[in-house]
């Protein structure tokens, strides 16, 4: 279905729903404010992408600013009749009350089953980081709508290979519903921005000379059409090659083991969904065959070989005492 995008009607409703959304952080009570039913927010978040990316924002920015100012976490709605989602977890189930069994490591390396002290991190609130982190692609905000340290979440990070692939896929996700937010806001039949065309006087364009016109454009050309290389990989000033050369392998080495990894589970999810490792377009694999010295009783040759006669010609042709006697006549 090709994409509609709101009216200008439509877009001044959902900015006042999104700021009520962000004071209260509750879409019952921001759609009981402005007296609209809620299923006319929620059929537009079914149909664009751009406006649930906003709609999780805000929530996420809600949150985060009710726990840095010391209040609670406004819990949401349930889904479904006995299924509770990510999000409705109650503050209290974010940290441990005390006593739960968790595994540890210890200093040597090994493992112990412990209790956990009051007030650690659980699951839940690892979940709902995840949550907040692909819906605006910020830990630290993230790390706000959970309640907890962003240092925090980067020590688990550092030392649990888990939560930092989750970690890296919830930002990905973030900066990939932006970038698809942002792309929506560009097109040109997007009304969100275009509240400055209903003015009847627009302001006059300056003065400006031919030299002053011409440097302008100049100026736009270079910062738009120059800076096409990757900033990450330019030679910095003053960098030596050997510097530049390694950081460019390690570059090179870090986004070949991601690309392994994204690789990897993708596999893992295409098997969970089919039962087999190999994609429908993959060959199979050629059969492996064991060496050569491992196999018997594969060649018919003859077990003793005969001793190698010098005065013989093994294929034929002119033998050595003839080719002998001919050299003499």
């Amino acid at each position: 279905m090709p994409y509609r995008p709101f009216t200008p009607r439509q877009q001044r409703e959902n900015t006042r729903f999104l700021a009520a959304l962000r004071r209260t952080g509750n879409v019952r009570l921001a759609c009981r404010e402005l007296r609209v039913n809620r299923s006319t927010y929620t059929k537009r978040r079914a149909k664009c992408a751009a406006f649930a990316t906003l709609w999780d924002m805000t929530l996420a920015a809600a949150h985060a600013a009710f726990q840095l100012a010391g209040g609670e976490r406004m819990p949401a709605a349930r889904k479904g009749r006995g299924k509770a989602d990510l999000s409705a977890e109650s503050p209290q189930s974010l940290r441990t009350e005390g006593g739960e069994p968790t595994i540890v490591r210890l200093a040597n390396g090994k493992l112990q089953l412990r209790r956990a002290p009051p007030g650690r991190m659980t699951k839940a609130a690892e979940q709902l980081f995840f949550s907040a982190l692909s819906a605006s692609a910020n830990v630290r905000l993230a790390a706000a709508a959970a309640g907890f340290a962003h240092s925090s979440f980067y020590k688990r990070r550092d030392r649990h290979a888990p939560f930092a692939r989750e970690m890296r896929i919830s930002l990905r996700i973030g900066w990939e519903r932006l970038e698809g937010a942002m792309l929506v806001a560009g097109l040109p039949d997007n009304p969100e921005d275009n509240a400055w065309r209903e003015q009847h006087d627009l302001p006059p364009v300056p003065p400006l000379t031919a030299d002053q016109a011409l440097q302008l454009l100049a100026l736009h050309d270079k910062s738009v059409n120059q800076g096409w290389e990757k900033p990450h990989r330019r030679k910095r000033r003053g960098e030596p090659w050997e510097t530049y050369t390694a950081r460019l392998r390690a570059m090179w080495t870090a986004e070949k083991n991601r690309e392994a990894e994204d690789e990897a589970l993708r596999r893992a999810a295409h098997y969970e969904a089919t039962g087999d490792w190999r994609y429908e377009d993959e060959p199979a694999p050629p059969p492996t065959l064991p060496p050569l010295e491992l196999v018997t009783g594969w060649s018919k040759a003859a077990k003793i070989k005969v001793i190698y006669n010098p005065g013989r010609a093994l294929f034929g042709g002119w033998r050595l005492a003839d080719w002998k006697k001919r050299s003499r006549g």
